[in-house]
């Protein structure tokens, strides 16, 4: 082995649990490796569209014609556009085989996706880690108080705005003042609450500084200034994001080498000391192939690309992938479903309206088969919504046509739906035998597609949604059925499952993989079951988690 090439630890990804891999092992003083495929991209430096106004972009910051036509996959993506098409992956440069339809969004750079989240973030209940044994579709090694620590400990240096609403089904945890809910939505809070004792309306938590900490100011980050520009970078650091929080921090030990541009082949695994060693990059540039040596591998490429880069890593010893041993790699792969939305208007408040652009709307934890199995449908979903104004029709020429253009029509609401689905075996990705991308890496197979449980489940929704509405006041409700693909949630999850049992797992309850136990994964990849909430602070709570064990392992030379 070089000298060069070998570190105490390798985290392959920078996205946001990889971001917090590098952060913990640093911290713990271990020289750490991290590989990121993509480009680099520098917390203020590299966000070029981020302080723009509108008229500085061609188009507006619109999608253009040629992006959709250029682009048909990740331009189905809300937050892609004009203004941050840099930071997504095109759909040419980077092909895979839609066996079923699959939108398969990524981002490919330094930070990953977590420049470009959603940011949502709610902790896991016990009912989440317990409902999938009690289902019979699956089952937990770890409990809620096996992870509340590390939730806390995530949450106080990510910074995460919320309530303390003193509920079961969403438990609270270490949270920055909430942003405000606006009249509209306070008086269907009332409403919905009156009517409904088990459904709460609440406040979304977030990943934004509403009142940065001590923390936080020493991460350089600063308040959120509610632009909702988030998906191009935010040069205050007002949302969590790998490149404005944990890199960082994790640079600032003098332990962390951040290599961009290498993709990751394959782990190496050793047949003598029967454990992982290393692993092969391929620059992105030069096509050269290097190899990089450590006593512990943390795999973090975001769900799909960790399922394709464990498949792609055969040996004598596992020729169907690192591991792999059950032949369940790539399988169970499970995402959120979106399908469900609705649309309504609500009279009065016409002297009200509100500042600024809040980074969350007000939501609704879970009420369906939480304790017990109550539907013909298993598990179930969480509840988003929203009101707001916007300007009234306008017609005319000259100074009246302008004055009208500034007049605000009435109140208009939104709501979706976040809905569980079931992991199953034949939900899963594979490796092309043939089709091979840029590198020389297999393409990967998608085949994933919804079931009946999530038809009836999107079916209770759109009839639940309308209640929910008319029981806040609204009128002239409106349901609809997206009929999206899987992947365009993006919150795809599992493939490299945790369980008790080897025979029916890839994870141990410390994300180490069971048959070579220097591998740990802790993004999506390693989930159990999706739950209803948000996944990635379950991610990163999982993440810091397994760091501290492998470390602490590391040094009684148990691996």
């Amino acid at each position: 082995m070089s000298n060069n090439n070998t570190y105490d630890a390798i985290v392959i990804g920078s996205g946001i649990s990889g971001g917090w891999a590098a952060k913990e092992l640093c911290e713990k003083g271990l020289k750490t490796l991290v590989l990121e495929r993509g480009k680099d991209v520098v917390h203020l430096k590299d966000y070029p569209t981020a302080t723009k106004n509108p008229w500085d972009f061609p188009h507006r910051g619109k999608k253009t014609n040629q992006l959709i036509k250029n682009n048909p996959v990740v331009s189905k993506c809300y937050a892609y556009n004009e203004t941050s098409a840099h930071f997504f992956v095109k759909d040419a440069e980077h092909p895979y085989v839609q066996e079923k339809p699959y939108d398969w969004i990524r981002g490919y750079q330094v930070g990953g996706k977590s420049l470009l989240w959603a940011r949502q973030t709610q902790r896991w209940s016990k009912y989440d880690f317990e409902g999938p044994a009690r289902d019979g579709f699956g089952d937990w090694p770890i409990r809620y108080e096996d992870i509340a620590p590390w939730y806390t400990h995530v949450e106080l240096f990510a910074g995460i705005s919320g309530n303390y609403d003193k509920l079961d089904t969403l438990p609270d945890g270490s949270f920055l003042p909430a942003w405000e809910m606006n009249s509209v939505e306070k008086e269907m809070q009332s409403n919905i609450n009156k009517k409904f004792s088990n459904r709460h309306v609440i406040q979304g938590r977030c990943a934004h500084l509403t009142v940065p900490q001590p923390i936080h100011l020493a991460q350089g980050r600063q308040q959120c200034q509610a632009r909702s520009l988030c998906e191009r970078g935010c040069p205050f650091g007002g949302y969590f994001s790998s490149n404005a929080s944990t890199i960082p921090w994790a640079q600032k030990t003098g332990n962390l080498t951040l290599q961009p541009n290498s993709v990751v082949h394959s782990i190496i695994y050793d047949e003598t000391n029967q454990k992982a060693k290393g692993v092969v990059v391929i620059d992105r540039v030069t096509k050269k192939v290097t190899e990089y040596f450590a006593k512990i591998i943390f795999v973090n490429a975001s769900t799909l690309n960790t399922n394709l880069i464990l498949l792609n890593s055969t040996s004598k010893r596992f020729p169907n992938g690192l591991g792999n041993d059950n032949g369940l790699l790539g399988k169970y792969i499970a995402f959120h479903n979106y399908r469900g939305n609705l649309s309504a208007t609500i009279d009065g408040n016409l002297d009200k309206y509100y500042y600024g652009r809040r980074p969350t709307q007000p939501m609704m934890p879970n009420f369906r088969n939480v304790h017990q199995q109550e539907t013909d449908f298993q598990r179930g979903y969480m509840v988003f919504f929203g009101a707001g104004r916007s300007v009234a029709p306008a017609e005319g020429i000259g100074a009246d046509f302008k004055d009208k253009m500034t007049e605000l029509g009435g109140w208009h609401v939104s709501m979706m739906m976040q809905g569980e689905t079931i992991p199953k075996e034949t939900n899963h990705v594979r490796l092309s035998t043939d089709l091979k991308d840029e590198w020389g890496i297999p393409q990967l197979i998608t085949s994933i597609t919804y079931d009946d449980n999530d038809e009836k489940l999107l079916k209770d929704f759109l009839q639940v949604g309308s209640e929910l509405l008319e029981a806040a006041g609204c009128k002239n409700i409106h349901s609809w059925d997206t009929k999206q693909a899987p992947g365009l949630d993006i919150h795809e999850m599992g493939g490299v499952r945790m369980g008790k049992d080897p025979a029916t797992s890839l994870l141990n309850e410390w994300n180490q993989l069971h048959h070579c136990k220097n591998v740990f994964v802790t993004d999506g990849a390693c989930m159990a079951s999706t739950s209803t909430q948000n996944p990635s602070l379950t991610f990163m709570a999982l993440t810091a988690r397994a760091v501290n064990f492998a470390v602490e392992a590391l040094n009684k030379r148990e691996l």
